[in-house]
């Protein structure tokens, strides 16, 4: 059948929610996703995919918001202080459920079938090519920057590269998992030199007595509910991705170890980073020189670098390649998982029988991302992704209180305080009200509308599945055009 149904006990209807613990395997599935990713490149996945375009863009929108350079500083550093608490959350829930699928695993298993597949639904469709689209624009606008010297680069160029951008990324991440880690880890070196430049020069700067934007840093704080909530989501933009390992717990070398030991060096090095670079570009630009930048990198380089400032342009463009590969190669994985589980076509829980990648999902999310290029601009993006975004982190940090309450007796190898999640559920409840509260915008209802809307797909297809029978020939057409085979989840 298109949407797969499943051949064991389905722990969804079963009365503990965790059933699913004690029987993983589906008897007559043998090929699997190698594992293949270690430390190394666990840490390379979660500090190349937060580090893209956001800590180039987002500076100028967080001041815009707060008024002042001291306030923005404080929002870097509780954004990373945010991100790190969430990190931990999702390292508990990865060595208790070690399965890989991220937000969609654990509110499928925890909550149930429904929440999971709107969840689905709304990321593999909406959320996930969105981000990876802003991402790969990006790239694309600081890629072809250099060729029009004076003035603003055509559209069309732009979402060309972009387009190329993401079929480059789709070819590298379909041929083989230890090919898209390589790229990652490559990319992860540049980005962090690049960034160790702006740390540099910075210091640099400040030593010759350059503090100007420091001085009076708190005038002029604006203090609205939802000024500093939407001043939170252009923050935790550039810090999207800390979540991105649970994506491919499948496939980590003992993710037990991996999983925490992996957040606990990515993150609190990223955040460092993030809060050494914004004192760089401050030292570099007053404030409303930085407001009115429209690459703030950019315009660090040409204060500082002077005529090698090319190489700013160019750290750009391979840093947000990087963080696009990153987002692509965990972002496949959500649409592949949840295929998996029956809530979407059959066709794309398969994995190639050769290259033993998720070949389907990751080609569906590159059309979905292509079909994105072609609208939206960055800022609305990322305010309506950081939204969707923190409902379902928020729905997902719930069950894990709800497992350290009622199922204490899980294995589990790793444990957070429960203080921890505690705060990155009030977090998550502040982030998803304080905009609607303070500035209602009728785009949001727009996205609830959305989300809801999987309803009218869930109970024909799911629920009762009333599968049309000519698309069970069309998934045999595609399986042997494909060359892709059904899967087994990992037992371990």
């Amino acid at each position: 059948s298109t949407m797969r149904e499943r051949k064991t006990t389905d722990p969804l209807h079963s009365s503990d929610p965790l059933h699913w613990s004690t029987d993983l395997s589906e008897g007559k599935e043998k090929l699997r996703l190698k594992q293949e990713v270690g430390v190394i490149s666990s840490v390379s996945l979660i500090a190349g995919t937060m580090i893209g375009s956001g800590i180039f863009m987002s500076p100028e929108w967080v001041l815009h918001h707060l008024g002042n350079p001291a306030s923005s500083l404080l929002i870097w550093a509780a954004c990373g202080l945010l991100a790190m608490f969430g990190a931990l959350s999702y390292a508990e829930l990865g060595t208790i459920i070690k399965e890989s699928g991220g937000e969609y695993i654990y509110i499928l298993r925890i909550f149930g079938s429904f929440p999971a597949f709107l969840f689905a639904y709304t990321s593999v469709i909406l959320v996930r090519p969105a981000g990876l689209a802003a991402v790969c624009l990006s790239f694309a606008e600081y890629a072809v920057a250099p060729f029009y010297p004076g003035c603003s680069s055509p559209q069309a160029v732009i979402k060309c590269t972009a387009a190329a951008c993401i079929l480059i990324l789709t070819i590298i991440n379909c041929l083989n998992v230890r090919l898209a880690t390589s790229v990652m880890n490559i990319f992860t070196a540049a980005k962090l030199l690049a960034l160790l430049v702006i740390v540099v020069g910075g210091l640099v700067l400040l030593a010759k007595g350059q503090t100007q934007s420091f001085q009076n840093g708190f005038q002029g704080t604006t203090a609205g509910i939802g000024a500093v909530g939407v001043a939170f989501y252009q923050g935790l933009w550039s810090y999207d991705g800390w979540n991105n390992l649970n994506y491919v717990t499948e496939e980590l070398k003992k993710p037990e170890v991996t999983l925490p030991r992996a957040v606990v060096i990515a993150i609190p090095l990223v955040t460092c980073l993030y809060l050494l670079v914004n004192v760089s570009y401050l030292a570099a630009m007053t404030p409303s020189e930085l407001l009115s930048s429209g690459a703030v990198a950019v315009t660090w380089g040409d204060k500082v670098l002077g005529s090698w400032a090319w190489l700013i342009s160019l750290s750009v463009a391979l840093s947000t390649f990087g963080s696009a590969n990153g987002t692509f190669f965990s972002g496949g994985r959500v649409c592949y998982i949840a295929a998996r589980e029956g809530h979407m076509p059959d066709i794309l829980s398969m994995a190639h029988v050769r290259c033993l990648t998720p070949s389907p999902a990751l080609l569906f999310t590159s059309a979905m991302s292509l079909v994105m290029i072609m609208s939206g601009n960055f800022t609305s993006i990322v305010n309506f992704f950081s939204f969707m975004a923190w409902l379902f982190y928020g729905m997902t940090i719930s069950g894990l209180l709800y497992l350290k309450i009622k199922k204490p007796e899980l294995p589990r190898s790793y444990k957070v305080p429960i203080i921890i999640p505690i705060i990155m559920l009030m977090a998550a409840v502040y982030l998803v009200l304080a905009p609607i509260i303070d500035q209602p915008q009728i785009e949001i209802l727009y996205i609830v509308l959305f989300i809801f809307s999987g309803i009218i797909f869930y109970f024909p297809l799911v629920h009762f599945k009333c599968h049309p029978r000519f698309l069970q020939r069309v998934t045999l057409h595609l399986q042997l055009l494909l060359e892709v085979a059904p899967t087994t989840r990992d037992a371990n």
